[in-house]
């Protein structure tokens, strides 16, 4: 009897060992299991603790029908998710398949992991920020900046993926859309990265910082992009479809879509190379790609020595823009409607050759700046004239100028044609060794050889490209608005124009169909039906407060909501538009102070400031300000202040005071201080709650040097985080 139970208790631990362990958060993995698909509610706080750990070595995982989710519902707004969905913390040889990983702030971080492979999953819908810019311009609370990463700073900006000191990784077939960053490799070498889709990012694609030999292939990486709006501004904000920072070299980057990103590629030597004036992000290989539509440029490299070569560049601000860059190849690329092709300041030893450019408006321009910030430590430390280009074998067509080149020596151009081209050479400054002709020779500092091995298709790969007849292969194409680029796969509603026109035309864009108005609620629409895309107009109504809301019913292709959720085709979807607006007759002061009295820390010259005489006095029914030089006309354009006051009645329901300020601002309400960041800083948000009725306002402002933001709104709900 005790053999017959000893031998049980043995069957029933091989049993139980067999089983797969039942997801809750905190659950740890350990070995290879295949677990039952399901809808999984794994919540995380933070990353310190996620919602499932996978923890050993050789280990594959096959999660076909499991879904995690850490925010419920997975509806709500993006930049409440919070938390890491997976952990992959060590170990090697771990896969993991077919898995879905959405509502957290982090998607999956691996650290320290050796040759980690997911394959077919998808880790969209994901956190992301709100953005603040308008309609009609930008706001530079939504730039962005990825300067420091030593120690995965970057995990604050969220990511589908992110891997943390992770060699020989392997990345396909998997998808991640709709959150802000989508792939984010940091001191991980070696990945193959090939037949993804990272697109519809409010940030990046596909980023590298100190990340080298890595294979990025065959991949979709398109509208990763913020700050563009139609016809009224292409900042970018320093979105991209792929981030190269700080020494990450030898990474070959081949056959991607790569369009309609901030920029399309965003490289950057590092901090180091800007303090030492050594290394640089080098020998990268850029083969094959497209990077058109890019609001600010199709590829922007500095400060770093790589190959451009056989890429396609339609319709960006510029096509290449390579300041400081050296040693540089840029080779058979296809450039079209830029404003300028290739720009390149203090560019050193570079080959510009067998390019086509078309319709560019300034096809290469290069130039030296007159003066560089004596603070910089860069230029104290190399040579940064700009000379020594060889510009030969390119076909310009049909450009306002072919080229425009000051203060740049030792330039050699040859075997290059000119096709209905208005100028052909705008030459000014010190132009010393140009030559132009078959038998000019020009004595160039370039390397004799460039040992380059342009890669073959990989075995299986994509064809990632947009078709050439796309209807989206332009930069109307780009529609950002506060949760990001939208994706074409549902109804929208977006402006033709401005937002505040009055009648108001909106575009209907999204997949054919036909929509019906359900309802209109301070309004009336003009048709009150019709087909998908196509147009409508929307006049509001007297009332001196704008509050729109606009709902109509769609019908026709499949729709996947801006959200994850999806509609099947001929089922009824709702979508709509809105717009909230409280006009305040605000009285407003300007004044000038001494660089010697800040209003931060001076308050006594403050308060004698304000008794004082106003540079300018105006009135406006809205604050919302925001300039590099004068806020407003007739105002200094550093270290100016302002006193607005104002009355406001709000009828019933919640609503929240919101401010954008770089610097200083306070704001008080019926005397009450209920904002208060009285200092000198880059824009913010701040919010207070504003009850319905009658309140008397009154706002203070300084700014001290350099950008300036001032917007105060008033909007519904409680908008506190």
């Amino acid at each position: 009897m005790r053999a017959r139970h000893i031998f049980l208790l043995f069957a029933w631990a091989a049993v139980a060992a067999a089983q797969p362990p039942r997801l809750r958060s905190g659950t740890v993995i350990t070995r290879t299991v295949t677990l039952p698909p399901g809808r999984y509610a794994l919540a995380s706080e933070d990353a310190g603790h996620p919602a499932l750990v996978i923890r050993g070595s050789n280990i594959d995982l096959d999660f076909s029908g499991v879904t995690l989710t850490g925010a419920w519902p997975t509806d709500g707004d993006p930049d409440r998710f919070t938390g890491l969905g997976v952990l992959v913390d060590g170990g090697e040889n771990v896969t993991i398949r077919n898995l879905t990983v959405r509502g957290y702030k982090v998607g999956l971080l691996a650290r320290h992991t050796t040759r980690l492979r997911i394959t077919g999953s998808d880790f969209s819908y994901n956190w992301k920020a709100r953005l603040y810019s308008l309609v009609e311009h930008e706001s530079l609370v939504d730039w962005m900046s990825y300067h420091h990463n030593e120690r995965d700073e970057w995990l604050d900006s969220g990511a589908g993926i992110y891997l943390a000191d992770s060699d020989e990784a392997q990345i396909d077939a998997t998808t991640i859309v709709q959150g802000q960053n989508g792939l984010l490799l940091a001191r991980s070498n070696g990945a193959r990265i090939w037949n993804n889709t990272f697109s519809f990012l409010s940030g990046i694609g596909i980023g590298l910082y100190r990340a080298s030999r890595n294979t990025i292939m065959h991949n979709k990486v398109d509208w990763c992009v913020r700050g563009y709006s139609d016809g009224f501004y292409n900042r970018g904000q320093d979105s991209a479809g792929i981030l190269v920072y700080e020494q990450s070299g030898r990474n070959v980057v081949a056959y991607n879509s790569v369009t309609h990103g901030g920029d399309g590629l965003f490289l950057w030597a590092g901090q180091s190379t800007m303090d030492t004036g050594q290394g640089g992000a080098n020998d990268n290989v850029f083969y094959a790609n497209d990077f058109s539509y890019a609001p600010a440029n199709g590829m922007e490299a500095t400060f770093s020595r790589n190959t451009f070569y056989g890429n396609r560049i339609d319709e960006c601000w510029h096509g290449v823009w390579g300041g400081y860059s050296f040693d540089s190849w840029i080779a058979s690329n296809r450039f079209a409607n830029n404003v300028e092709g290739i720009a390149i300041e203090h560019g050193q030893d570079n080959r510009i050759t067998d390019n086509t450019f078309d319709r560019d408006d300034t096809a290469v321009h290069l130039w030296r700046n007159p003066i560089q910030d004596p603070g910089w430590e860069y230029p104290k430390r190399r040579d940064t004239r700009s000379r020594d280009y060889d510009v030969s074998g390119n076909k310009f067509i049909r450009n306002k100028t072919a080229l425009k080149i000051h203060d740049t020596q030792n330039v050699r151009l040859v075997n290059n044609t000119f096709t209905g081209v208005e100028t052909i050479a705008t030459l000014t400054g010190d132009t010393r060794n140009l030559g132009i002709g078959e038998e000019i020779r020009v004595p160039l500092r370039l390397r004799e050889t460039i040992d380059v091995t342009l890669p073959r298709p990989l075995p299986g790969g994509l064809d990632a490209m947009l078709p050439d007849d796309s209807p989206l292969r332009n930069r109307r194409s780009i529609i950002v608005d506060e949760w990001g680029p939208y994706d074409w796969k549902s109804p929208k509603l977006w402006p033709e124009g401005r937002s505040d026109a009055v009648p108001i035309k909106l575009r209907v864009l999204g997949p054919a169909g036909e929509w019906k108005a359900a309802s209109a609620r301070g309004a009336t629409i003009e048709p009150s039906s019709g087909r998908v895309p196509g147009s409508l107009i929307v006049t509001p109504s007297a009332d001196p407060i704008v509050d729109i809301d606009l709902q109509l019913t769609y019908r026709g292709d499949r729709v996947t909501s801006p959200r994850g959720s999806v509609v099947a085709a001929g089922a009824p979807y709702t979508f709509g538009y809105s717009r909230y607006f409280v006009p305040v007759d605000w009285q407003i002061q300007w004044f000038a102070f001494d660089p010697s009295s800040s209003p931060d820390k001076d308050a006594e010259a403050f308060a004698r400031l304000l008794k004082g005489s106003p540079v300018k006095t105006e009135r406006q029914n809205r604050l919302d300000f925001i300039s590099g030089g004068e806020l407003t006309a007739g105002v200094p354009r550093d270290r100016v202040a302002a006193v607005a006051t104002g009355q406001v009645t709000l009828p019933p329901g919640a609503y929240s005071l919101r401010t954008i300020s770089d610097d200083g601002i306070r704001v008080w309400v019926d005397d009450a201080l209920v904002i208060d960041r009285w200092s000198v800083h880059e824009s913010i948000v701040d919010r207070a709650l504003l009850a319905a009725g009658a309140h008397r306002l009154r706002v203070e402002y300084f700014e001290a040097t350099g950008f300036a933001e001032f917007r105060v709104e008033i909007v519904k709900g409680d908008t506190r985080r």
